[in-house]
């Protein structure tokens, strides 16, 4: 059995549990970031294959705008945050205000570009620090990196070792609301958590949840 056949739904809600703290906290420091006031929700934590993985993405030639980092500590593994350009560019306009900064058309400014990587910055790090809280385990991201990229190019890093031991990955999928706005203009984006399979019998051992 590989440790993707080990998940269950209690699994998926204690990470769906703690993605909600996670966005809890980022949402207070793009609140601070953006000067209004910002709510963030985890609506769901599922298991994919790699083929639905790539279809939530578009498909794999789909040009997405990626944050990827490594997890370090007592758990490794990787992460990805992935929006696609609409969403990514809806984003960054508001917070750098400039209507006329595109991902489709580089050169990008530098600005954009910061104010990207920064929002990868705290969203993954709201995401592993409340991880850490409730495991009591060490986790820390490194420096995220921004690819704006064929998805297929941008996942595949951390693909080939995982791909080793399971064909199924974690997807939480994360809304992104200001105040004010309805739904259908939320910034809807997804993050896939590769995790190490010794990672995650640490993470679920640490939590108190049975991975047998």
């Amino acid at each position: 059995m590989n440790f993707s056949e080990k998940i269950t739904l209690l699994h998926l809600d204690v990470l769906k549990e703690i993605g909600n703290i996670g966005a809890a906290h980022a949402a207070t420091a793009l609140s601070s970031l953006l000067q209004k006031k910002i709510d963030m929700r985890v609506p769901d934590v599922k298991m994919v294959s790699f083929n639905e993985m790539m279809e939530l993405a578009g498909g794999s030639e789909n040009v997405v705008v990626g944050i990827y980092l490594r997890i370090e500590g007592d758990a490794e593994g990787s992460m990805f945050f992935i929006l696609p350009i609409e969403q990514a560019n809806r984003f960054i306009r508001r917070l750098i205000q400039d209507e006329s900064f595109d991902f489709k058309t580089p050169p990008y400014s530098e600005l954009g570009l910061s104010a990207m990587q920064e929002m990868g910055n705290i969203l993954s790090g709201s995401y592993l620090s409340a991880l850490s809280d409730f495991t009591g385990l060490k986790i820390y991201p490194t420096v995220p990196g921004l690819s704006i990229d064929m998805f297929g190019a941008i996942i595949s890093i951390g693909l080939i070792e995982l791909s080793q031991i399971s064909d199924t990955v974690i997807v939480i999928n994360t809304s992104i609301y200001e105040e004010a706005i309805s739904d259908d203009e939320a910034v809807k984006g997804h993050f896939f958590l590769l995790p190490e399979p010794e990672s995650f019998e640490t993470i679920f051992k640490a939590l108190g949840v049975p991975t047998t």
